[in-house]
C-alpha cells in the first residue's frame, strides 16, 4: 500500500484571499452577508419568492445570490436587503489593535 503524504497549510481566513480571487476583502464581506440573509430566510421559513418580494428582486435572482453568485450586488444593495428584513446595519470604525499593519472588515451578529 503505497503512503499517502498530505501537506496542511493554514489559511488566511479568507478563502477569497487564499484562492487569489480579485478583492478578496469585499467578496467575504458579501458572502458574510449572503449568509446572514439565507439564516434570516430560514429562521422566517420564507420562501425564495416570498424573500425577493420583500427585498425587491425576483426568485431566480435570490437563487443565484444564495448559491454564491452575487457579485453583481454591491455591498450597499446587500445590507439594503438586511434593513428590508428589519435588521440594523452598524459600520464601526476604530484603531487597529495588535502589530499586523492593515486593517480587517467583519461582520459580527448582534444580540438578538
Amino acid at each position: 500500500m503505497a503512503k499517502i503524504s498530505k501537506k496542511v497549510i493554514k489559511g488566511a481566513g479568507n478563502v477569497f484571499a487564499d484562492l487569489g480571487r480579485p478583492e478578496p476583502q469585499e467578496h467575504f464581506l458579501k458572502a458574510q452577508i449572503v449568509a446572514e440573509i439565507a439564516q434570516l430566510l430560514k429562521g422566517r421559513k420564507l420562501t425564495q419568492t416570498q424573500a425577493g418580494e420583500l427585498i425587491g428582486i425576483s426568485q431566480p435572482e435570490v437563487s443565484r445570490m444564495l448559491r454564491g453568485n452575487f457579485r453583481e450586488y454591491s455591498v450597499h444593495r446587500l445590507m439594503s436587503f438586511l434593513t428590508a428584513f428589519d435588521r440594523d446595519v452598524d459600520i464601526v470604525i476604530r484603531r487597529r489593535s495588535g502589530d499586523a499593519s492593515g486593517g480587517t472588515i467583519t461582520v459580527r451578529r448582534g444580540v438578538n
